[in-house]
């Protein structure tokens, strides 16, 4: 037996579109770095990009279970001393509703450069319209 090993030219991409409307966070995001890095393929590799685009549509309509709607806090630095800022989820989502998803997904993935060429892949819209029409992306259904 021989162990197949993929090559970059037999890498084969799909579109998939998901509507996020009134489903939890964490499962999206978990869900949507499980297809970015190509884990739901039988030619899965650690070290290739072999993951499908995502588009998300309806991200403002995200949800939170527990009291995570006020406590969650994102932070960020300016790099200058006394430069940090923390900003709560419903300000988050207020002002940046595909910010929030994008973070999440981002916390999933691996942290160099294959990560980031996976996060390409992935476009968030907060509405219900995608340019994306033309790549005819097929419907994504979660498990839950």
């Amino acid at each position: 037996m021989k162990t197949h090993v993929v090559k970059a030219g037999d890498i084969r991409r799909d579109w998939f579109v998901l509507d996020a409307q009134d489903l939890v966070l964490g499962r999206v995001a978990s869900q949507v770095a499980h297809i970015l890095k190509g884990k739901h393929k039988p030619t899965y590799s650690p070290h290739l990009d072999t993951g499908d685009h995502v588009v998300v549509i309806n991200a403002e309509k995200l949800r939170l279970t527990g009291k995570k709607t006020e406590k969650k806090k994102y932070f960020t630095h300016s790099m200058y001393p006394g430069g940090m800022a923390w900003t709560s989820y419903r300000t988050m989502s207020e002002s940046k509703p595909d910010r929030v998803l994008y973070l999440a997904v981002k916390g999933m993935l691996p942290r160099n450069r294959l990560g980031r060429a996976m996060m390409t892949k992935l476009k968030i819209y907060a509405g219900a319209e995608h340019p994306h029409a033309a790549q005819t992306p097929r419907a994504l259904t979660l498990p839950y």
